[in-house]
């Protein structure tokens, strides 16, 4: 498990109790908390429960974004992981259940490379968000979608995934340093955008999103991280189109 976090001292412990319940089924789990210069007491917190299961937190001395926070802790993975390995990727707020967890292997069990907890999957939902906040998620997907249309995703933006450790090794051999560039909550749409270049498979499974166990207001500018969205969006068919370009 890849936790990012900031700021998350109330909401990391509830989590994590939720974690030690998994232990009996899966008795390999790791919990690997990047600590993004929170200024409160998240590692802290975190390293506490190193008694009850195997947690490693990994620190930033200042506060970086998410995508950095992602950068460190995808690439902490992969060196200490094997190819067929999975890291599950969580907000660390405790707006994600754990309890999709065994769906979301599942479905790696069948072929998938990476997984998908989608709010826009048959029998997702998001509880307790605005409905600004809902209209503008569901349109950064929607654009995304019809621009680069990635086969068996529909939600770009989710945090909450799966991926095989060897196809996260394969994006950063292929792109480097420069596989996670954006530095905020559009990252995860980057990510996507990226691997989708590698001929992998790509699954979801829905997600009930608990916004309403949210501890404190959002650390997302929203209107911020859409327009980044559609940034992304231009920087990737820019370059993809330069790509083509010199292939022909």
């Amino acid at each position: 498990m890849l936790l990012p976090a900031y700021n998350e001292a109330v909401a990391l412990p509830k989590l994590l109790e939720k974690f030690l319940l998994l232990q009996a089924r899966y008795p390999k789990l790791q919990i690997v908390v990047v600590d993004d210069g929170s200024s409160d007491e998240t590692a802290t917190v975190a390293e506490g429960f190193a008694d009850r299961m195997a947690v490693t937190v990994v620190r930033h001395g200042k506060n970086r974004g998410l995508g950095c926070a992602m950068k460190t802790g995808l690439r902490w993975v992969c060196e200490h992981g094997a190819d067929g390995d999975v890291v599950v990727t969580m907000d660390a707020d405790d707006t994600h259940d754990p309890n999709h967890i065994p769906s979301m292997l599942d479905k790696l069990d069948r072929g998938a490379d990476v997984v998908i907890a989608s709010r826009y999957q048959e029998g997702g939902e998001q509880v307790g968000l605005s409905p600004l906040r809902r209209v503008l998620s569901w349109g950064a997907s929607t654009l995304l979608g019809w621009i680069f249309g990635i086969d068996g995703v529909r939600d770009y933006s989710s945090g909450y995934r799966a991926y095989r450790i060897g196809a996260l090794r394969r994006a950063f051999d292929r792109f480097g340093e420069k596989f996670i560039e954006a530095s905020g909550f559009q990252c995860m749409a980057e990510i996507l955008l990226k691997m989708r270049t590698l001929n992998l498979r790509f699954g979801e499974v829905p997600l009930v999103l608990r916004y309403d166990r949210k501890a404190g207001q959002s650390k997302m500018p929203v209107l911020e991280t859409v327009l980044q969205y559609f940034f992304l969006a231009r920087k990737v068919s820019r370059l993809e189109i330069l790509h083509e370009e010199r292939l022909g």
